[in-house]
């Protein structure tokens, strides 16, 4: 027992320790990656309402200074402890999270993290941004590469297929990397492990038998190519009908705290009842006592 107790103080400290630590290492690969796009007027808009739906709980409005009392402090995006960081850096940093800090890499696309980034640095008057050059996706030189789903109802598989342009023609893109994932209101969510694309660029994912959907058993699934150093930004989002109707229920169809009078809980009922009744005839029984004095007090 006494080791347990010495174990876990030592990773307390050890945690804190982190916690404390400001010097966050990136990666050098990381540190010098570039956005594939022009930040643009639409993606720091676009940044702005990602930015204000996850980040601004913790981080605040950009420039106000209203972040969060946490140990160590979330800080704020618009201030140069944000701003000397790279565009690699705060890319990783967003997709990988440490400590307090969640990871977005199952929560937001590349593209929605870059957007994120082009919001931050609207803030910063001096920043110049540099682009990525195009890159050349695949080793093979192939170009404009899509990503394509379809669910195989047979077998209940889902098809991610991969293909690119060389010399005019279509050609598939063999042995790539995919993730599918599943959109939730939440983050979203894995769907299987990470396969690769055989040589028909096609890489089969196994759909999980009850995952659910909307009335109609709609997902909407969002499939990537995470090797973005050599592929570049390929991603897609794609409703199929590939899981089981969810007919939505009413959350006062049945008795529960925020129903209406007839549906709450029979203990809630019971409960105020009682209590009405208990205070009104302890109203009743203080007005009868004066009464009595009134009375004795007159016959006097």
């Amino acid at each position: 027992m006494k080791i347990v107790l010495f174990i876990l103080i030592i990773l307390g400290f050890s945690l804190h320790s982190v916690a404390q630590n400001p010097d966050w290492k990136v990666p050098e690969d990381k540190e010098k990656q570039l956005s594939p796009f022009k930040f643009e007027e639409v993606n720091i808009e676009e940044g702005k309402k990602i930015f204000e739906a996850n980040c601004t709980s913790c981080h605040g409005t950009p420039g106000q200074g209203n972040f969060i009392a946490l140990d160590p402090p979330p800080g704020d995006p618009a201030t140069a402890k944000f701003q000397d960081n790279s565009d690699g850096a705060l890319h990783y940093k967003v997709t990988n999270g440490r400590g307090a800090m969640p990871s977005f890499k199952n929560i937001l696309s590349s593209t929605e993290i870059w957007n994120v980034i082009a919001y931050i640095r609207s803030f910063n008057p001096d920043y110049a941004q540099e682009v990525a050059k195009k890159v050349v996706e695949g080793t093979f030189g192939a170009k404009d590469l899509k990503i394509l789903l379809a669910f195989i109802n047979e077998n209940s598989t889902i098809e991610a297929s991969v293909t690119g342009y060389k010399d005019g023609q279509k050609i598939p893109l063999e042995n790539a990397e995919v993730n599918l994932f599943a959109k939730r209101y939440f983050g979203n969510f894995l769907v299987d492990e990470a396969k690769r694309t055989d040589e028909n660029g096609v890489a089969t994912f196994q759909a999980p038998a009850d995952l659910p959907g909307d009335t109609a058993g709609l997902i909407n699934f969002y499939a990537k190519l995470p090797n973005e150093d050599l592929y570049g930004t390929v991603e897609t989002d794609t409703v199929i009908q590939a899981g089981v109707p969810i007919q939505p229920v009413s959350l006062r169809a049945k008795r529960a705290m925020w129903n209406t009078v007839d549906m709450a809980p029979l203990w809630i009922l019971i409960t105020y009842t009682t209590i009405v009744i208990a205070v009104w005839s302890i109203i009743f029984y203080i007005l009868f006592q004066l009464r009595k004095i009134f009375i004795i007090g007159k016959d006097d």
